[in-house]
């Protein structure tokens, strides 16, 4: 044991002594354990965050179209709707037997980047995530009079919102070129709690606010000279003609395919039902091409990384054949100088990898919030998964079988190898 931690010392001391060499070599290993567990950490949340999203929903109806469109824009408010439903046909699928509860999803509209949703009390009774968990208010209360808007987590966070602010919404989904409905401005009465959903970045309101805000406009724009002010908005029919979609909640989930056949052969319009857990896995299917090039990048550099560490310890053997000779004369054994490199390498390969965690969970703490702002994914820091501690196992074996190559190498080297002055 007193032996092995001499090693141990007499390594460190090495390898500071050729600190400005190895630094590069921390530098390449702990690039490869960010590229390789951040690859893997991306996927496994980016999964679990789209998963997560939507918990009990058997449904999501819309107009016909693609799945993947519908289902990334009913529920994580991604991209756009080609064409909206009608609502009288939402009304008839809510009447049917099988069918326990729906929630009507009208979108369009916006706040500072912000999604604005509209929809109904059955949203906050009926919509669930992460297992079965309901929406929680954290202050205020959910929307009761027409002009009010209920705030997710993160919005109200980062837009520095509070209950009784007044806020103004914007025509559209994208950061410029926004039309406001200055004439018609809500006034905050809730925030929601925390979910690590996409209900945290979006604002709620009814489908007739979503109604009353655009009485004056056709077309997409404001009719010009036509002004009618909140009190004089009350008057006019605002039941919705349209929605974006209808989530879906059956009595028996054994009747999901049934139902679906049904809606996807409505008369009244085209319409389709997309079982969430099937448009999940088509996602799935589409990004498992890039998921294999990163993966298969993230290997590329690991290899380089780990090809580096071996190649620069083997041409440090040159100028090192005088002090490993110099070990031997002082009766240093041939296993010694061969654990000597070992732990060498074995302290560059625990230096990178740390360093490499470390860069992970700060590159995670910074551009996790920005990531879930902007696409609504949230990835967030968390302990290492049994599939991360296996790569991290392999990239420990893979370093110390790079480091054997000129550990070997250092074995074999008898006494005169470096004693021999050379003419």
């Amino acid at each position: 044991m007193r032996r092995f931690r001499y090693l141990l010392y007499l390594a460190r001391k090495s390898a500071w002594n050729r600190r400005a060499t190895l630094i590069l070599i921390v530098f390449s290993i702990a690039l490869s354990t960010t590229l390789l567990l951040g690859i893997e950490k991306l996927r496994t949340q980016i999964r679990e965050s789209f998963v997560q999203s939507v918990s009990g929903t058997d449904l999501v109806i819309g107009a016909r179209g693609g799945n993947i469109q519908l289902m990334l824009y009913a529920i994580f408010h991604l991209g756009g709707a080609t064409h909206n439903m009608g609502w009288e046909s939402a009304l008839e699928i809510a009447k049917k037997n099988e069918i326990a509860w729906t929630i009507p999803i009208s979108l369009g509209d916006s706040h500072r980047g912000y999604p604005v949703v509209a929809t109904t009390d059955a949203f906050f009774n009926h919509y669930r995530f992460r297992g079965g968990k309901q929406i929680e208010l954290a202050t205020g209360k959910w929307f009761e009079s027409l002009f009010d808007v209920v705030v997710g987590a993160e919005a109200a966070k980062k837009l520095m919102l509070s209950v009784n602010q007044k806020i103004v919404l914007s025509h559209g989904n994208i950061t410029s070129n926004l039309t406001n409905h200055d004439d018609k401005p809500f006034t905050v009465i809730g925030v929601l709690a925390p979910t690590g959903t996409p209900v945290d970045r979006s604002f709620y309101i009814s489908l007739h606010a979503m109604e009353a805000i655009h009485v004056n406009w056709q077309g997409g724009a404001p009719i010009p000279g036509l002004h009618v002010s909140p009190e004089q908005v009350m008057r006019f029919n605002l039941e919705p003609k349209s929605i974006t979609a209808l989530l879906v909640g059956l009595k028996k989930r054994s009747q999901v395919f049934a139902v679906q056949r049904e809606i996807n052969d409505w008369k009244s319009e085209p319409l389709m039902g997309v079982l969430p857990g099937v448009a999940m896995d088509q996602i799935w299917d589409m990004v498992n091409t890039g998921e294999l090039a990163l993966w298969l990048i993230s290997a590329l550099v690991t290899i380089t990384g780990l090809a580096g560490l071996a190649a620069t310890i083997l041409a440090g053997l040159g100028e090192r054949r005088r002090e490993l000779a110099i070990l031997r004369s002082a009766g240093a054994r041939p296993l010694d100088i061969l654990g000597l490199m070992i732990a060498e390498g074995s302290i560059l390969i625990t230096a990178g990898i740390v360093s490499g965690l470390f860069a992970l969970y700060l590159l995670i703490a910074f551009l996790g919030p920005l990531i879930g702002h902007h696409y609504g994914i949230f990835i967030y820091p968390s302990l290492p998964s049994i599939r991360e501690y296996l790569l991290l196992l392999c990239i420990c074996l893979a370093g110390l079988a790079a480091g054997l190559i000129p550990a070997y190498r250092a074995y074999r080297m008898s006494l005169s190898d470096g004693l021999t002055v050379s003419l």
